[in-house]
């Protein structure tokens, strides 16, 4: 579970940072996320193989790693300008929405069970 918290908390530090205007910080935390998203979705894909289940969730955790590479990249020539290309500022706001949908789904997993 806090493995999983992780790259949770480094999106929503790098959102916050970009709000902030400290750009830097913001790339920097979204490339520490790529690490621990990669754990997270390599745990979530030992899970499917385990149990053959929650393949939803394997799927938004690999999902969330290729926003998390692709903004981290498209972000890396403009870190000494300050300023955010229009796709890594997508790519980290997709990146939160993902994890809303996770949260939603385990959720609605969690109210289903008994």
């Amino acid at each position: 579970m806090a493995r999983r918290a992780i790259p949770v908390g480094l999106v929503i530090a790098a959102a916050a940072a970009d709000g902030a205007g400290a750009h830097r910080l913001a790339f920097y935390a979204l490339l520490l996320a790529v690490p621990a998203a990669a754990v997270a979705a390599l745990e979530a894909f030992g899970y499917v193989l385990d149990d053959n289940r929650d393949h939803l969730h394997a799927l938004l955790w690999t999902l969330v790693l290729g926003l998390l590479v692709a903004g981290a990249a498209v972000r890396a020539p403009e870190v000494t300008e300050g300023v955010v290309p229009g796709l890594g500022r997508s790519a980290l706001l997709a990146c939160l929405g993902v994890f809303c949908v996770q949260a939603a789904v385990s959720a609605a997993a969690e109210l289903r069970r008994p």
